[in-house]
């Protein structure tokens, strides 16, 4: 017999799964758009590129997964009223990154989906409840601190690094340094897609690992290897299917720029991410390192190159992001109590 507890653990388990389904398709623009734009790639070599990578990548590091399942479960009760606060989340995170989407805007899915979390946390604890501490701590250092460094770190590295590389540059003709600019980027494109599995894939096996730890089906010991593999094909079948409204956005309404700079945008963005799941098992948002690299590469030409007027929507709906998230994973959460419990 199934039980309603079974039953809502189902539920949060698939709407996992959909969710790294949209991250992977939202996110597919983040490693191919600028090398489809510049022609490294062709549009379909891109995205089957990208999914080989993205997967690989959820393989590969679990460092941000077991950050994000210490982190929660400090916050996580056991049974259906843990499951009703993730399931919050995911929706909360999930119908913002669809708005966003259809609107073509680049967001991070990350930073959506932890604001969701800690604000059905929040509203857990106006009901009395005193163990959602956690999921503030991680609201903190999982997407306010990125979304104040991120950004800045990643435009700034990458206005910096075009002038040594086109230093290096200054005696070669137009057509070898966009030959060599191009290979370098199409490498690139590859690391960031690598490092956008090491980031958002973990976050998946995560997810699917706590719901399953919470409804008491399994014991938390960290990522299991079921649960990572359903994350690495659910946001690679994502990237692979990558919509590309988001793409259009980040390739032709930010800036304009040449191979060089997108190489050097893209290498940044792609360290960015290595650093922070491997060394600092920081959150590292692949969009926002992605966007604030191009338009910190295009903003270092002679001429002016970036249409600020998209640049600014997107950063507020950035700033947004947490604002929104939490205050409907916590009305959500307080509309389901009732019903759930």
């Amino acid at each position: 017999m199934v039980t309603g507890q079974s039953f809502l653990m189902v539920v949060v388990l698939v709407c996992i799964c959909a969710f790294a389904f949209l991250n992977g398709f939202r996110d597919a623009s983040n490693s191919v758009a600028v090398a489809v734009r510049n022609k490294a790639l062709t549009p379909s070599i891109a995205v089957l590129v990208a999914a080989f990578f993205t997967f690989v990548g959820t393989m590969l590091s679990t460092s941000f997964g077991v950050y994000l399942i210490s982190t929660v479960e400090l916050a996580l009760p056991n049974g259906t009223h843990g499951l009703t606060l993730l399931l919050s989340g995911l929706l909360a995170g999930g119908a913002w990154g669809l708005l966003c989407w259809w609107r073509g805007l680049p967001m991070s899915s990350t930073h959506s989906l932890v604001a969701g979390l800690a604000g059905a946390s929040g509203a857990s604890a106006l009901m009395g409840d005193e163990t959602m501490h956690g999921a503030w701590r991680m609201l903190a250092g999982g997407v306010l601190l990125p979304l104040l460094i991120t950004p800045l770190l990643a435009f700034a590295l990458s206005y910096l690094l075009v002038i040594p590389a086109t230093w290096m540059m200054r005696h070669s003709s137009s057509s070898d340094v966009n030959g060599i600019s191009r290979a370098g980027q199409s490498i690139a494109a590859c690391a960031v897609a690598l490092g956008h599995g090491m980031q958002d894939g973990q976050r998946t096996g995560a997810m699917l690992t706590l719901a399953l730890v919470t409804a008491g089906a399994a014991h938390p010991d960290g990522i299991m290897l079921g649960p990572q593999l359903v994350g690495a094909l659910c946001l690679s079948a994502g990237v692979l299917f990558g919509g590309w409204r988001i793409a259009h956005t980040i390739a032709y309404r930010l800036v304009s720029m040449d191979p060089l700079r997108g190489m050097v945008a893209q290498s940044v963005s792609a360290v960015m991410l290595f650093v922070g799941a491997m060394l600092i098992h920081l959150p590292i948002s692949t969009t926002q390192a992605v966007t604030s690299s191009i338009v910190g590469a295009g903003s270092n030409q002679p001429f002016e190159s970036v249409m600020w007027l998209h640049v600014r929507r997107v950063l507020r709906h950035w700033l947004a992001t947490p604002v929104v998230c939490v205050l409907a994973g916590g009305t959500l959460f307080l509309a389901m109590h009732p019903l759930l419990s």
